[in-house]
């Protein structure tokens, strides 16, 4: 039998490609606002996009929307394959070590009732890491991530709403039968019901410890009513298994794993994060040389040390805009001089990301003017503390010191394009 066996599914011919493409960028869409019109997951579209085969109706979907004849952008319908080059692979084959961090994790997760908090902002490798450390984690200890993308817009509604959730969503992630019926009272407050829920049902049907990841994070954080008790829970937890009274030793079987954004404390008072001073907080660094060739051979990529030097003295070390290259060459037939020349422009791999950030920006008329002075200065600026923690928070700037400087060549040149257009519409 032939090795190369084909599987059912649709995929976009090399001009069907062009022509997708075309549409999505005269549209002037990205990648998840295509996914959310065709009721789709962001990760079809992406496969699409990389011309591997998915399901005939996932194409009809995304041809409607874009208004394109379904024939003139696909391959054959019958047993599309995916080229030989672009094998089927999860996300976490590209994560690149960086040990210094997985070790202070690690360490910290050791601790009875630990709280490791995993901070930076979108895009940096958060989950992959997180992902990384319960699979270290399981041997000896049973694991489970939930994800506050699961919940939609009606769960943030309430306070009960939103606690009810939790510990019904948490229950089912462990494959354990709802019971919230046979230990929520209504006279009691949220917190107190899911405390009790918690240490009376899900930690004792957990034999070892349980390693608890709650990933986006910051869906929570958005609703301030809620955050706060939330957060509270939280912090009363790790404090519980400190204390070493007789509850101790259960709480210490929970080791929880809070993954969050930090462009939510944008809209946030600066002494107000939600769990300040509590366990253990990691901060993503950005990759060095030597991580970035390691990213590069993961996807294939033959780059020498100098060439990329030169992606990233446009971009630094950030794992999201370095990978975005590396995809491009690898999936979209880019070159490096392509990407180079036109990364800061409409016409770059970078525009979808670089206009959400502008949009961001410019909800926020004092951020906004706070860092067009940074891109338009030659040497760092001294900006209000409060700024400066939104701004490095959304990941627009770098500090030294109490001053702040463009994080990387990329933003000054998109951002100092944009300010220009705008004085030219103005």
């Amino acid at each position: 039998m032939n090795q190369s066996r084909r599987r059912r599914g649709t995929q976009l011919s090399p001009s069907g490609l062009r022509i997708v493409q075309e549409r999505i960028d005269w549209e002037n869409l990205s990648y998840e606002e295509l996914a959310g019109k065709a009721e789709l997951g962001t990760d079809v579209v992406r496969r699409l996009m990389k011309r591997q085969a998915v399901d005939r109706a996932s194409v009809i979907a995304i041809a409607k929307v874009l208004d394109l004849r379904l024939t003139d952008i696909i391959e054959s319908e019958w047993e599309a394959c995916p080229p030989p080059e672009l094998p089927s692979i999860s996300e976490e084959q590209f994560y690149v070590e960086c040990p210094v961090v997985e070790a202070q994790c690690t360490e910290a997760l050791a601790k009875p009732g630990a709280l490791l908090r995993i901070k930076a902002p979108q895009k940096m490798g958060k989950t992959l890491l997180m992902v990384k450390l319960l699979s270290q984690m399981q041997p000896q200890a049973q694991t489970a991530i939930l994800s506050f993308d699961l919940a939609d817009k009606t769960v943030f509604t309430s306070l009960k709403g939103f606690s009810q959730w939790f510990c019904a969503a948490v229950s089912a992630m462990l494959n354990l039968e709802n019971r919230l019926s046979d230990y929520w009272d209504d006279i009691l407050a949220c917190n107190f019901n899911i405390n009790k829920y918690f240490q009376k049902y899900i930690l004792m049907n957990v034999e070892s410890s349980l390693v608890l990841a709650l990933d986006n994070t910051d869906l929570v954080f958005e609703n301030t009513d809620i955050a706060i008790d939330f957060c509270k829970l939280l912090r009363g937890w790790h404090d519980q298994a400190r204390r070493g009274d007789l509850s101790s030793q259960i709480w210490q079987k929970l080791h929880l794993v809070i993954v969050h954004d930090t462009e939510v404390y944008g809209s946030l008072d600066i002494n107000a994060s939600p769990l300040a001073g509590v366990g253990t907080v990691v901060e993503l660094p950005e990759f060095e040389v030597q991580q970035a060739l390691q990213l590069a051979q993961k996807y294939q990529a033959s780059w020498n040390t100098n060439q990329v030097k030169q992606l990233m003295d446009l971009v630094g070390g950030h794992p999201y805009l370095l990978q975005s290259a590396f995809e491009a060459i690898r999936y979209q037939n880019y070159t490096v001089d392509q990407i180079l020349k036109t990364a800061p422009t409409e016409s770059g791999i970078y525009r979808d990301y670089l206009r959400q950030l502008l949009n961001s920006l410019e909800q926020t008329p004092e951020l906004n003017e706070a860092f067009q002075k940074v891109i338009a200065a030659q040497e760092p600026v001294l900006l209000k503390p409060a700024t400066a923690f939104k701004l490095h928070s959304m990941g627009l700037i770098k500090l030294e010191g109490e001053k702040a400087k463009s994080r990387c060549r990329l933003y000054t040149e998109y951002f100092g394009r944009a300010v220009i257009e705008d004085r030219k519409n103005a």
